[in-house]
């Protein structure tokens, strides 16, 4: 049999941890998150492993999802300030880098731009020689401000990566150790979308790189002897060397391994899911057994980005949710939370503030902390608070479905609590077994993943050809990052004919995935 697996989800509030083997939930541990994120996850799996008692096999694999880095862009921490690079005169200068950014961190993090010559037309044609000069003088500048993370981003870098790929040399050279994004890397074809990814991605790359460390740091302490896995925008893992150089890739994590979790422990394969944490609830839909992906542009922290993430609404209610009165008389949940310290201020814990868990322990929905704490509380209190969580959470499950037939509820996350009987639009309520570490299931039970997205000229070597050298491409990529070479498979391919191009080119995406070669 199969050795076990450790699965991992760090939120802002919480940190769940299981341990799996095959596919049977061993143990299931919730903590608290801490503000080092380390000594939480050892908090964590030593809990874990004390409530799974002895092994009759070694730890195989670690999986972890975390929503660490998109919460920090979200609330302007831990954040870099960035030097950009748009390779794009005489052309794309029309709309500057950080067009529509909130001011908050256009200002605080983006001051130093800089517009250099040099770029490509959609046939991949120079329309103007690279200006290595100009990028030279911004790099001694950016370097002179003391800056250390840059973005360069070029005109349809996809397919013509060497434009970034030679800035990116030139800035190596003045500042060493320079911690470089290169637009191509994380987004499709559109400019300022591909852009966007790539700032946010370079304000969070010194940060990625304590987070992943101190992640690596805690399975190290434990004398875990096994291969450690971050979970990716789209279920499936990339190691801890991608994760800490591209950030943006796990920003929608969290809400992915909810939704995959959830379809795995109920077997559901169409449904809403709503997981609700300590601080938010996110509503996400299951089409077929998978997350449905955004079809638009989609926003993160208030900035515009184009790469694939689950389509998920998030609003304030969670755990920690703050439960205040309003000049109506009415009491209102969110979107200010405690967080993490829920266990200090929440008044089933001692505290002072009253949360969302102290209303649902107050309606006999959760058996948490003291309940003769809140033995003062006003059952009209109770009642309009529970009518606002409920209002909020039934809104967004409206925004997000696409008819007006009720569908299945899933309730995950370890606020599941918070919900007591129906709601409209809702035909049944599932609460799985172990909803609580929902997420974490997510992150144990994914795979790993290699893409590819690039051109081919299909009247030299033919349509066939290109395809195979794609999926070979897609299946290297998936063995590089620790799947198993004889269980990858093949699971999207898109075409997308450049008609308008005389050379015959076929953008081709392939997706592999595999199974972790040591579960294998």
């Amino acid at each position: 049999m199969t050795g076990y697996r450790i699965g991992i989800d760090v939120g802002g509030t919480n940190t769940d941890a299981v341990l799996m083997r095959g596919n049977d939930v061993v143990a299931a541990v919730k903590r608290f998150t801490t503000q080092d994120v380390g000594s939480g996850v050892v908090d964590a799996v030593t809990g874990l492993l004390d409530e799974a008692g002895d092994l009759d096999a070694p730890v195989r694999a670690v999986m972890i999802g975390t929503t660490q880095f998109v919460n920090a862009f979200v609330q302007r921490r831990n954040l870099e300030r960035v030097a950009i690079i748009r390779v794009a005169l005489p052309k794309g200068d029309g709309v500057p880098p950080l067009a529509g950014w909130p001011d908050d961190i256009a200002d605080g993090y983006g001051s130093r731009i800089y517009m250099v010559g040099g770029g490509a037309f959609y046939d991949g044609r120079d329309y103007a020689p690279l200006d290595e000069e100009a990028i030279a003088e911004a790099a001694r500048d950016a370097k002179a401000a003391g800056i250390e993370a840059f973005v360069i981003s070029a005109n349809f870098a996809p397919i013509r990566p060497d434009l970034e790929q030679r800035a990116e040399e030139i800035v190596k050279a003045i500042v060493p150790g320079a911690r470089i994004t290169l637009s191509g890397e994380v987004g499709g074809l559109g400019l300022i979308d591909r852009e966007n990814a790539a700032i946010i991605n370079a304000m969070l790359s010194g940060f990625a790189i304590d987070v992943v460390r101190s992640m690596a740091a805690a399975i190290a302490h434990l004398g875990i002897e096994a291969p450690l896995y971050i979970s990716q925008n789209d279920g499936t893992l990339i190691t801890t060397e991608v994760a800490a150089a591209y950030p943006i890739f796990t920003c929608a994590a969290g809400p992915t391994n909810s939704l995959r979790g959830a379809a795995f422990l109920t077997g559901v394969r169409d449904a809403i899911v709503a997981d609700i944490g300590g601080t938010t609830t996110d509503v996400g839909f299951l089409a077929k057994g998978f997350p449905r992906e955004t079809a638009t542009a989609n926003m993160i922290g208030g900035v515009r980005t184009n790469f694939r993430i689950p389509d998920t609404l998030s609003i304030g209610v969670g755990g920690g949710s703050l439960v205040r009165q309003a000049q109506d008389g009415r009491w209102t949940v969110g979107p200010r939370s405690v967080g993490f310290r829920l266990r200090e201020e929440g008044m089933v814990f001692g505290g002072t503030i009253l949360t969302a868990t102290d209303i649902a322990v107050a309606a006999g929905h959760a058996d948490i902390g003291d309940a003769s704490r809140l033995a003062d509380l006003a059952e009209a209190t109770v009642s309009s608070a529970l009518d606002s969580i409920h209002g909020q959470i039934a809104d967004a499950i409206d925004q997000m479905k696409t008819s007006a037939a009720p569908m299945p509820l899933i309730l995950v996350g370890g606020g599941h609590v918070l919900v007591g009987g129906s709601l409209p639009g809702v035909r049944e309520i599932l609460r799985p077994e172990h909803a609580d570490v929902a997420n974490a299931v997510g992150a144990a039970i994914a795979l790993v993943s290699g893409r590819v997205d690039a051109m081919f000229d299909t009247t030299e070597h033919g349509r066939e050809s290109a395809l195979a050298q794609a999926k070979q491409q897609a299946i290297d990529a998936a063995v590089a990052q620790g799947a198993h070479a004889a269980e990858v498979e093949i699971v999207e391919i898109v075409e997308l004919p450049m008609t308008h191009m005389k050379t015959g080119a076929t953008q081709i995406k392939v997706r592999a995935v595999g199974p972790i070669a040591e579960l294998a």
